[in-house]
């Protein structure tokens, strides 16, 4: 093993913290499972093989995966002063990650789907509600890990900003899930989105799904542009909060403009909204995300 070491060039506390952080991370993402259920208040083990409750899996699938995506922002590369101090850390900001998930999916419930009773209706097997769900963990999760990359240090004023900045990216979430529910509305003879949601519109759901996690990787853009201080914390966060809605709005205008392209001659409307067409909204997710992640790259 040292010789294969000395091969390869890894230095043996590399390998060590890397096995901290991993064994950190298999923990919190096997945590993530029972915690979905037991948020639920349902038996996850049950509902997953012996109900064969899809939707259940599906939102407990964005959950790990989401909390795989904040733990590359707790996984910075850099080994902290001991052994120690890197499990510390990866606990600290691994859990925190998770709580914050799990608070941004109460904020969706009650406030930006506050209509939708999403517990009952995943255990019903509501597909579209398990997408939506799992969407919600996705896009929290980027806005999350963009933070922790952002921020510097493990201290009391590093967690504030965690927190502020998930509360300013909640916040441009919500508005765009408001400006959508008029968008249909005014498209659909004033039908509510949310109801359309419940009724188990799946073309619905895949379509707000690549909006809301465009929307979360438009709000991280902020990043590449402020510097983490934390004397200067609340003029940061207000620039989190105005760029994001910028960028939001511009991701918004060229997404619109890569559908009529990418979607030519479809009337996106008819398709999707009425004739319920998942080929045509899986397209529109792509889209949504693909302009998103070239924009985000762009200001990188």
């Amino acid at each position: 093993m040292n010789t294969f070491i000395e091969l390869v060039g890894v230095n043996q506390d590399l390998l060590a913290y890397l096995a901290i952080d991993v064994s950190i991370a298999i923990l919190l993402l096997g945590a993530m499972r029972f915690l979905s259920g037991i948020s639920a208040k349902v038996n996850s083990t049950e509902e997953l093989a012996k109900e064969d409750n899809f939707a259940f899996g599906i939102s407990v699938a964005g959950s790990v995966l989401a909390l795989g995506i904040v733990l590359t922002g707790a996984i910075t590369g850099e080994a902290a002063s001991s052994y120690s101090m890197e499990a510390i850390g990866m606990l600290a900001y691994g859990g925190y990650g998770l709580l914050l998930i799990k608070i941004g999916r109460v904020i969706q419930d009650k406030v930006a789907l506050q209509h939708l009773d999403k517990n009952a209706l995943i255990i019903e097997k509501n597909l579209t509600i398990g997408i939506i769900d799992a969407a919600g963990a996705i896009a929290t999760a980027i806005i999350i890990r963009a933070v922790l990359l952002w921020v510097d240090g493990l201290d009391f004023s590093t967690f504030i900003a965690i927190t502020s900045g998930f509360i300013v990216a909640q916040t441009v979430l919500v508005i765009v899930t408001r400006l959508r529910e008029k968008q249909y509305a005014k498209n659909n003879q004033e039908d509510c989105l949310q109801e359309a949601f419940s009724n188990g519109q799946l073309a619905l759901a895949i379509r707000y799904s690549g909006q809301v996690i465009s929307t979360a990787l438009a709000v991280t853009a902020a990043s590449h542009f402020l510097t983490y201080s934390p004397e200067t914390l609340v003029v940061n966060l207000l620039g989190w909060l105005v760029f994001g809605i910028v960028m939001t709005l511009i991701v918004g205008l060229l997404t619109a403009l890569a559908k009529r392209i990418v979607l030519w001659g479809i009337d996106l409307v008819e398709e999707v909204d009425q004739q319920h067409n998942i080929g045509v909204a899986s397209i529109e997710m792509a889209t949504s995300i693909a302009i998103a992640l070239i924009l985000t790259a762009l200001m990188a």
